[in-house]
């Protein structure tokens, strides 16, 4: 199982920020569909589609070539290429440093951190971070480049180190709304912000803050989940600890069980409604499956196909 991460694992991954983009002009099924177009300085035109001539239609937009071909006239169509800078936040907490098949909580929100990193500079956007624990938070500022993207991940790679099992630092829940309004100071407007954690400490302030960021910026929440938040193992009993304490958990027990599921489930809910009620896309990426395709399938271009990537 993957407890931790490297930055040769997260440099790999730039092959892997292909078939999903994090524009707002998203294919029909994408859950990034709908949002709205952010109203940023454009740097140019990108083409986006032929069609009939209309009246009134600019002249000077008529391709002459397919004009010709097709024996009636066409224009070229454009969209504003927009600038929008993008940040990720990315928990490395230790309540992330959890997992119970493939990787822990943590490696996932760092692959996942890392993908739209890469894909962000690959769509000539900027990008910066924050990366934040228990005890403190690592800025690195928006810019275009390949070097902003090894510092994010260099970045990313120390504080994953940190986690053990056995780590001194204290769970302090309330740190993902402290960072939450760091980000709102440096994120005013028009920016795209990832937001990668487990959104363990997330409560009535959060769901504010995320509301406040999302009235003048596009927001994606990117929970990291593990399967026993949904399912638990069939045996009778279970040890679970922090580092200090242990716990034996009576899974034979159907009252215990029940006990345990629903409050899971109470707050997983809890989080995966703000899609409907802020208009927050919620994408739930488990700890059991490989990052990049479960990103491919949430986001893909090629959901519009009717394709399942």
């Amino acid at each position: 199982m993957g407890a931790y991460t490297d930055l040769d694992a997260l440099i790999a991954l730039q092959f892997k920020a292909q078939g999903f983009t994090l524009k707002h002009n998203q294919p029909v099924h994408s859950l990034l569909f709908g949002r709205r177009a952010s109203h940023v300085r454009g740097r140019g035109l990108d083409f986006e589609e032929l069609r009939g001539y209309v009246s009134g239609d600019d002249v000077r937009r008529i391709d002459w070539r397919v004009t010709a071909r097709m024996q009636k006239p066409y224009v070229r169509v454009y969209s504003e290429e927009r600038d929008r800078p993008t940040m990720l936040v990315v928990d490395q907490r230790i309540n992330m440093f959890f997992g119970s098949r493939r990787s822990m909580k943590s490696v996932v929100a760092a692959e996942v951190a890392a993908l739209a990193a890469w894909r962000v500079v690959q769509q000539g956007d900027r990008v910066g971070a924050m990366v934040f624990n228990d005890s403190s938070t690592e800025e690195v500022r928006m810019r275009r480049s390949r070097a902003t993207v090894l510092r994010i991940l260099d970045r990313i790679c120390n504080q994953n180190r940190l986690l053990r099992g056995d780590s001194p630092a204290q769970p302090r829940p309330e740190r993902l709304d402290e960072v939450l309004k760091s980000v709102g100071r440096v994120c005013r407007h028009d920016a795209l912000i990832v937001i990668a954690s487990d959104f363990d400490g997330a409560g009535p302030g959060t769901r504010d803050l995320l509301l406040h960021l999302s009235r003048s910026n596009d927001v994606i929440c990117c929970l990291t989940y593990d399967p026993l938040a949904v399912r638990l193992p069939p045996a009778e009993q279970l040890v679970v600890s922090n580092g200090e304490l242990q716990v034996e958990l009576r899974l034979g027990d159907a009252t215990v069980r029940k006990s345990i599921l629903d409050a899971s489930d109470q707050r997983m809910r809890g989080i995966l409604s703000w899609q409907h009620e802020l208009g927050i896309p919620v994408l739930p990426l488990s700890t059991a499956d490989d990052v990049a395709s479960q990103v491919r399938h949430l986001l893909g271009q090629f959901a519009h196909l009717g394709q399942h990537v």
